[in-house]
This record gives structure tokens, sequence and C-alpha cells, in this order.
């Protein structure tokens, strides 16, 4: 008869050791990783200072990415005006829809909307600010010049900017970024 080349008490270990890690439960389950919000609609409201009817830039995708395209609403602004502004983001996939600025508001010390204008002569300043005295965006001020002929472009873009926001557009990840035409006449 040969001997046997393992032990009894090896092969006991590893038959216990194999039966205790199948058996054993992983007390670390991972949780799945929280939904991104989606941005399905973003809404620039400008109210003239001294009154007047609110004129409203628009960017809806109702269907997110992909399907239909977005329809874009711009903004025809009077010349040496100053609005009031304010940034309305909406999730409306959800039923009712859901308001995102509310949550960018909550977390105002982790985004910033960033103004970037282009071929006119209109001016935007933020004038929200967050906990730490950063600039936010969802509320404003825009200073238009004098008439022009010709059409710029106002892109609106947030981003999201957690532990890393330092008052510059340059930190972080783009939530959304939408252009609208724009013409001061």
């Amino acid at each position: 008869m040969s001997k046997p080349s393992f032990r009894p008490a090896l092969v006991a270990l590893l038959t216990a050791a194999a039966l205790f890690s199948a058996c054993s439960k992983d007390n670390e389950d991972p949780t799945p990783d929280e939904d991104n919000e989606q941005i399905t609609t973003v809404r620039y409201e400008l109210t003239p200072a001294g009154g007047g009817s609110t004129i409203t830039a628009q960017y809806r995708d109702v269907d997110g990415d992909g399907g239909a395209a977005p329809t874009i609403t711009g903004l025809t602004l009077a010349p040496n005006t100053t609005y009031t502004g304010k940034v309305v983001l909406l999730d409306e996939t959800k039923n009712p829809a859901e308001d995102i600025s509310a949550e960018v508001k909550q977390e105002a010390d982790e985004h910033l909307l960033v103004y970037t204008l282009t071929g006119t002569s209109v001016t935007i300043t933020r004038t929200d600010k967050d906990k730490n005295n950063l600039e936010v965006g969802l509320e404003s001020r825009l200073q238009t010049a004098a008439a022009s002929a010709t059409a710029g472009t106002l892109r609106i873009t947030l981003r999201h900017q957690p532990g890393t926001k330092n008052g510059t557009a340059t930190p972080g990840d783009t939530d959304v970024e939408v252009d609208f035409p724009i013409t001061v006449r």
C-alpha cells in the first residue's frame, strides 16, 4: 500500500477553510452608486430691474440624450437695461418634475454656474454665494449695452465641484452645458 502524500490534518484544514469562505457573508455589501441627476430643462429667467415682463431662455430635452432633438429658445433683450436673473434646472423625466436647482442651492458649496458670452456686449454677474462666500450663479444680474445687429451666444455651464470649489470653473465636472442665442435690440 502506498503512503498518502497529504497529511490528514492538512486536508481537514483546507476543507474547513473552503467551507468557511464559501459560507461567510461579506458585511461590506457595496451600495449601488446614486443615479446622477438628469437635467432635461435649463431655464434662464430675466426680469427687468425696473419691473416689466420676464424674458426666458430655455433648453428642453425631456427624453434625454438621443431621441428627439432638444428645443431651444433664445433671448432678445432691450439695450442699456439691467435684468435680475434666475436659473431653473429641472429633471422632467420624473413625474412630477424634480427641481434640480433646489438641490444645487442646498449643495451650493459644490456647484458653480458659469456664464460665457461670445459675440455680444452683455455682462453677467453672479449674485448669490455659498457658505464659503464663493459665488454660485443660480441668481445673477445681467447688463446689456447698446443695441447690436448681430446675435451672440450665451453658454450656461453647471460645474459640480465637490471638495474642489475655489471660485473658478476649472475644477470639477460638467453636469450640464447649453448654448442660447442672444440678441440686444
